[in-house]
């Protein structure tokens, strides 16, 4: 995705509002308040913060000490925007950033797709390294290679996950696994069938633009999707599969 400017902008303009954002954004904010309950001073980093929407969000929840990276000058300049502090810097050279400075949460979203699995070796072991004591690193990955669709050549996503690699990445990088959770479990099936369509589209005419499905939808569908997914996490604790896995190690 590196790049392509039209995409950090779709994000840009739709992370703070588009359903999926929101959902993963409580996530994320959901087990910080869980494992900190008595505090908001503490040191988070968003490690590949693309346009800067959850820093924008920890910061609109109380966390002051909120910082990220992102290998995107486009993704920099969208998120500076926002007024967060954030520098660029590549993922595989993570062990660089801000040398000697540890972290009480490391937060990495949708990012490691891009790397094979020596790289997000290194990485998860760097992660383990600048975090504090009692520290946790939290990430969400896309789910499932059945999903692969145009959404995934637009983004250049490479790979997609299933709990078991997340286990073996936990265990071979000297992390404890606490909480790993397929989720958007209830839209799974209707996201499946939509990509296959476009990817069919596609294959009959590959020469033509692909695009994520990165876009706002109306607003009443927007806010379906998002009572869909609350009752989901209401009455699914753990579901079978879901287009996302989200993960918490310690």
């Amino acid at each position: 995705m590196i790049g392509n400017r039209d995409e950090y902008e779709s994000m840009f303009q739709v992370e703070r509002k588009l359903w999926w954002y929101r959902i993963l954004h409580q996530k994320v904010i959901r087990q910080i308040q869980a494992h900190f309950p008595d505090s908001q001073s503490i040191h988070i980093l968003d490690a590949g913060c693309g346009t800067g929407g959850l820093l924008d969000a920890l910061r609109q929840a109380g966390y002051p000490n909120s910082a990220g990276f992102d290998a995107s000058t486009d993704a920099v300049s969208f998120s500076r925007e926002r007024k967060v502090a954030v520098e660029q810097h590549d993922l595989r050279d993570v062990a660089t950033f801000q040398p000697g400075k540890t972290f009480d949460v490391i937060v990495c979203n949708d990012v490691l797709y891009f790397f094979n699995d020596e790289q997000i070796r290194q990485i998860l072991r760097v992660f383990r390294q600048r975090l504090r004591p009692g520290g946790v690193f939290i990430s969400n990955n896309n789910a499932f290679s059945a999903l692969r669709g145009t959404h995934d050549i637009a983004l250049t996503i490479s790979r997609r996950f299933v709990k078991a690699e997340l286990v073996d990445f936990a265990r071979q990088t000297g992390f404890s696994l606490k909480h790993t959770v397929y989720w958007n479990f209830l839209l799974t099936i209707p996201i499946w069938c939509v990509r296959k369509v476009q990817l069919l589209i596609w294959q009959m005419n590959p020469s033509q633009p692909v695009h994520s499905d990165v876009s706002l939808p109306p607003a009443w569908l927007n806010a379906l999707f998002l009572r869909i997914l609350r009752l989901e996490q209401r009455f699914f604790q753990a579901p079978p599969f879901g287009s996302s896995l989200f993960t918490v190690m310690h």
